[in-house]
């Protein structure tokens, strides 16, 4: 689950960790009060959308006066940005942060990451601040230094030094940018994130280190131990689809193709994914009902697929281990006759039950297409849709 920047500040500002003044504003009129009880001579107004690359989109603006800020908040509430993390269509902004300039010297990056190869969380910092971290990593990957932090002891003062002379902190500063690094770790820690970046992390012209951006991440497997993190997220900035399916415990994203794909295991479905585009087709979405399916999420994730207008067939690919393949082929019925199904439908069970579950499909009396196998299915679904 991702955050505002602004909501992300907020938590690093209760752990010490030294952000700008700022506040959030939903309308012009509140840009300008912000900017007001700020008192800054520099004001920055900037977009808040859960995507990256804000300021090349135009979402970042700074304002020398009140009259800067209310032509900026105009011109940017309710703009649709686009960048590099949004795709083409875009995001909408709905709200801002006004926040106070500040006398930048010098900028870095500070990020931390759970490393699946080490089990481990991983501090990574450059003094290639202000720039996408791929950009650094693919053209001067020598200037990326790398902390794996030992769980059982959490993140070391001596790391944390090691990683500021790296990035060449000036040495008056290193104090506080390990005092920073420390309260970003704690954060990640006690609050269950995945991703924490900070780029850039400024030091500034009164002697200051501070995060004058901040990206959030966590992990929505913890958030029902975390409820102060729950409580920030924003509906809005998610797909309505993906929204739905969590209603269901199904776990759903949205692609650009036409052919549907219901499969039980994310293995499974990455694998459908992966043989749609073999055989030429394009998959219109990643779809895993998980392994203790009924009939009713079956039908709730065929409805989920056809919210889809661009979708144009569907493939249902289930390899029944806790699963039935008589209650995927229940499900399969019920929902095509809910739905009132017109499109290609093609289905391939296999595992528990599954003579019985193909005898369902076949006494079924509907348009249901069969498949021998994972390779047949692609096969026939991308023949159909065609």
């Amino acid at each position: 689950m991702n955050i505002h920047e602004y909501q992300g500040k907020e938590i690093l500002r209760q752990y010490g960790v030294a952000v700008p003044n700022g506040k959030v504003a939903f309308s012009v009129d509140e840009a300008v009060e912000a900017a007001k009880e700020l008192g800054s001579a520099v004001t920055v107004v900037k977009a808040q959308i859960h995507a990256g690359g804000r300021g090349k989109a135009g979402g970042v603006k700074v304002a020398k006066n009140l009259e800067d800020v209310r032509t900026y908040a105009d011109e940017i509430l309710g703009k649709t940005l686009i960048t590099h993390q949004t795709g083409p269509e875009g995001k909408e902004v709905g709200r801002l942060l006004i926040e106070e300039g500040c006398d930048i010297q010098s900028e870095y990056y500070i990020g931390l990451v759970v490393d699946r190869a080490t089990s481990s969380v991983v501090l990574m910092a450059s003094e290639e601040g202000g720039t996408e971290i791929e950009e650094v990593a693919e053209e001067t990957p020598e200037k990326i230094f790398k902390e794996v932090i030992d769980p059982a002891v959490g993140l070391q003062g001596f790391q944390a030094r090691r990683i500021a002379f790296n990035i060449n902190i000036p040495k008056p500063l290193v104090g506080q940018a390990v005092k920073f690094m420390m309260g970003l770790y704690q954060v990640f820690v006690d609050k269950d994130a995945s991703i924490a970046e900070i780029n850039p992390l400024v030091t500034t012209g009164d002697g200051k280190v501070m995060a004058l951006d901040a990206k959030f991440n966590f992990d929505a497997n913890a958030l029902y131990r975390r409820k102060d993190v729950a409580a920030l997220r924003d509906l809005e900035e998610e797909d309505v689809k993906e929204i739905e399916a969590s209603k269901h415990d199904l776990n759903y994203i949205a692609l650009d193709g036409n052919i549907g794909c219901m499969v039980n295991g994310a293995g499974l479905a990455m694998a459908t994914m992966d043989i749609i585009k073999h055989y030429s087709g394009d998959p219109a979405n990643f779809l895993d009902v998980g392994g203790g399916a009924t009939a009713e999420k079956v039908t709730e994730a065929f409805k989920l697929i056809l919210s889809d207008e661009n979708v144009k067939g569907i493939f249902v690919n289930i390899f029944g281990g806790i699963m039935r393949c008589d209650v995927i082929a229940d499900g399969v019925v019920a929902a095509t006759k809910e739905v009132g199904l017109d499109i290609p439908l093609v289905v391939r069970l296999e595992g528990t039950n599954v003579d019985l579950g193909k005898k369902i499909l076949q006494e079924s009396g509907l348009n249901i297409t069969a498949a021998d196998s994972m390779a047949d299915g692609a096969q026939k679904i991308v023949s159909l849709v065609k």
